[in-house]
């Protein structure tokens, strides 16, 4: 890699990442291990950031298998989740079953999503073609020709211009780079935005991750072991007249829905211990333009329901490396290769987004809408609760998904090995 010594500094590289999430640094770790050239920039200091996608799928360890890095990965400080539930005022139902799944690690890995991040970038690392800058902002493309040859970012140290054969958008849901590449938006809208937080846990307190509802009210509670990670589900909008009622209302709220939580709610001191998560649902009508793709949460913002974005945005970058390493070798890519990603990874974004948007309508937005107390369960969390089979549906479709990933691109240690 090329580096000026200027505060206005010029940089080429063979793939530009703008973003260093999930989808960014796996794409940029599975990249620099096939050989190419690769720079991923991160706006932030470091990974420290609560309440992101902690949620590890069967899916995405099935891929650190392939990788020959799960053993490692499962050394790191996490929890297993083999069965997710629901308690529904005072029905108690098993939604899903990851006991059956097709893959090596039959459960849900809930582990900081730095140390996910710290992880993937330690493994980055070990490949020479790997680099990565904190505190770098992608603010703006290089257009050349009707093509995307790069971007110009804000660093400590100043301005520095990146060109690139590729640019990747990975910023996230309010991606800088979809927005100054003009890719226009499907908005499918969300009815519920959700309050995130910790509340102690005693050892005595149930072990399994579930969702409460009760009275017009839903909190998903995820085991952390000193801890549990909660989800409190509000209409969309809704977090400035929670905040007029006060706190101590909203406590009352959470005790509620989870009675045994009433005196742990005083560790909510003030509204700073809560983190609102604005909820939407979209997705690019076209990931790409010429030079530059899209990946992750900047091509198909997701609900959190299911806990898949993570795993999505993974899927995307593994894709995108199966199809876009050797061109990136060779030092172009085709429009129809860009291309080629939206074809394979738009089917599964689409199903999912679908669920999840039938579930806001028929199933959240209802809920929260619903003060009377339930007589008896909506009807597909019936048959759940009659047949417990059924429980290997949703366990599928969220644990490893419409269209499962696997590695094609190439580890260029081997290759130079042979």
């Amino acid at each position: 890699m090329n580096r000026g010594n200027s505060v206005f500094s010029k940089v080429q590289t063979g793939c530009l990442i703008a973003g260093g999430g999930p989808a960014g640094m796996v794409l940029g770790y599975l990249l620099a291990r096939a050989g190419v050239e690769v720079l991923v920039l991160e706006k932030h200091a470091d990974f420290l950031r609560d309440f992101r996608g902690d949620t590890i799928h069967p899916s995405t360890l099935e891929l650190m298998y392939e990788l020959g890095i799960l053993e490692e990965f499962l050394r790191r400080p996490h929890q297993e989740v083999f069965q997710l539930g629901g308690q529904i005022e005072d029905f108690t139902v098993k939604i899903a079953d990851f006991s059956h799944l097709p893959t090596h690690c039959k459960f849900i890995a809930l582990m900081p999503q730095w140390d996910f991040l710290n992880f993937i970038a330690e493994k980055g690392k070990s490949y020479e073609p790997f680099h990565m800058q904190m505190e770098s902002e992608v603010t703006e493309l290089i257009e050349e020709n009707g093509r995307v040859a790069g971007a110009r970012a804000r660093t400590p140290q100043g301005v520095c211009e990146v060109r690139a054969a590729l640019t990747v958008g990975a910023d996230g849901r309010h991606s800088l780079v979809r927005e100054k590449a003009g890719l226009p938006v499907i908005d499918l809208g969300a009815p519920i935005d959700v309050l995130w937080m910790r509340l102690p846990r005693q050892p005595t307190d149930p072990n399994q991750t579930l969702g409460r509802f009760r009275g017009g009210k839903i909190l998903v509670m995820l085991n952390r072991d000193d801890y549990w990670q909660c989800a409190y589900v509000i209409a969309k909008g809704g977090f400035d007249t929670i905040q007029q009622k006060g706190l101590p209302a909203f406590r009352d709220d959470i005790a509620t829905v989870a009675p045994f939580m009433r005196e742990r709610t005083i560790e909510l001191k003030n509204w700073d211990n809560i983190k609102l998560l604005s909820v939407q649902v979209d997705r690019l009508r076209k990931w790409s333009r010429p030079g530059l793709l899209c990946i992750g949460d900047s091509a198909h913002a997701m609900s959190p329901i299911g806990g898949v974005g993570i795993n999505l945005a993974i899927q995307d970058a593994v894709a995108a490396a199966n199809i876009l390493a050797r061109p990136l070798l060779r030092g172009t890519v085709p429009d129809k290769q860009l291309d080629a990603v939206q074809r394979r990874r738009q089917y599964p974004t689409r199903m999912t987004q679908a669920i999840q948007v039938f579930m806001h309508k028929h199933f959240v937005g209802p809920t929260l809408s619903h003060r009377a107390p339930l007589r008896r369960l909506p009807w597909p969390l019936e048959l759940l609760g009659q047949f417990p089979i059924l429980s290997r549906i949703p366990a599928r479709m969220f644990g490893v998904g419409f269209r499962a990933e696997h590695f094609r691109s190439p580890d260029a240690r081997s290759v130079s090995a042979s």
